[in-house]
């Protein structure tokens, strides 16, 4: 005679003024039994609290972005988690601060699942699976509210990652920091800028600070108007291969001042635009058609476009190579070495 085959039942709807990440006595107080809170479909992330499951980075595909996209909304998951419990004059630093506030840093994770949680001395650092904790004078990490969380202001966070990153990854994430966003309409946004240059050296020169050499050194090379971690690479290896420094952020207009388009990385008086496009330029079927209408607008106005990709500036190195040629054919004179 067969068994009854077993069927699993799925787990019950969670009150939705749970949100996705509750404490226990929370979830009792809204009627969810003890039973329900040992589900499969809810995690914990840490002693006392739940969260709903959620995919794992490596299910969401291969595409870079998609893949950069998840395991920051999983970090910033992780930290609406912990706020449930970690003390109130707590704060987020570090890396943690960076997935905050958008910053471009490669390997997100590092430290491996663990969030950087800091607390101003005298208070005693976190001690918690899950979390680094660390402590930090008052005058080296000032503090702001951030959707709802508390994260270390984005100078403090850029200084703070002195004894992590190197002069060139400082320099793209100060860029990113400094940066004045523009609107669909390319009007620019200086009140959305996280940060001036300003602010940065005063974290930097803080007394006290620690990794002020690799600061102090990217300083010098942070600039207003990069819009992407391709751009300031190529800014960083066309210094220091000797071509001239480019503008940035730059609106183009034709004779009668008519708007042609808005370009990142421009040599004025070599008439010549720097374009370095990543993959929705060529994915986007709009985005494609723009670009294709500004580049023949720019050559109607007699600017010439190099066009690079991430190969060429990452990969292969011709995109310095490639700048200079069209430089020097249009008048520059590279200095002697």
């Amino acid at each position: 005679m067969r068994k009854p085959r077993m069927v699993s039942r799925r787990p019950a709807p969670l009150p939705s003024s749970l949100g996705e990440a509750f404490t226990p006595a929370h979830a009792e107080a809204e009627g969810v039994t003890r039973g329900r809170l040992r589900a499969s479909d809810l995690e914990r992330p840490f002693r006392g609290v739940r969260t709903v499951a959620t995919a794992a980075p490596e299910a969401i595909g291969d595409e870079p972005l998609a893949q950069d996209r998840a395991i920051r909304a999983a970090v910033l998951r992780r930290a609406r988690a912990s706020a449930l419990v970690i003390p109130d004059h707590a704060f987020f630093a570090g890396r943690t601060g960076g997935v905050a506030y958008g910053l471009p840093l490669d390997h997100v994770g590092a430290h491996g699942d663990e969030l950087c949680v800091a607390v101003h001395a005298p208070h005693r650092a976190l001690r918690r699976t899950g979390i680094r904790g660390i402590k930090v004078a008052p005058s080296l990490a000032s503090v702001r509210t951030v959707d709802g969380l508390r994260v270390a202001s984005p100078a403090s966070v850029w200084a703070m990652l002195g004894i992590e990153l190197d002069a060139r990854q400082l320099t793209i994430v100060g860029d990113a920091i400094v940066r004045v966003p523009r609107d669909r309409a390319g009007v620019p946004r200086p009140h959305a800028q996280l940060a001036t240059i300003a602010h940065l050296r005063a974290a930097a020169e803080a007394p006290g600070r620690r990794g002020r050499d690799a600061l102090i050194t990217a300083l010098a090379s942070v600039r207003v108007g990069s819009a992407s971690p391709l751009e300031t690479d190529f800014r960083i290896d066309a210094a220091a291969a000797g071509l001239p420094e480019p503008e940035l952020d730059v609106e183009i207009r034709d004779e009668r001042g008519r708007l042609l388009g808005i370009s990142e990385l421009v040599y004025p008086q070599q008439r010549t635009v720097v374009e370095i496009e990543g993959d929705h330029h060529r994915t986007d079927r709009r985005q494609w058609n723009r670009d294709i209408e500004k580049y023949a607008g720019y050559v109607a106005a007699g600017w010439e476009v190099v066009r690079l990709t991430s190969t060429h500036v990452r990969g292969t190195r011709r995109a310095v190579g490639m700048v200079r040629t069209v430089l020097v054919r249009r008048g520059w004179t590279p200095r002697a070495p």
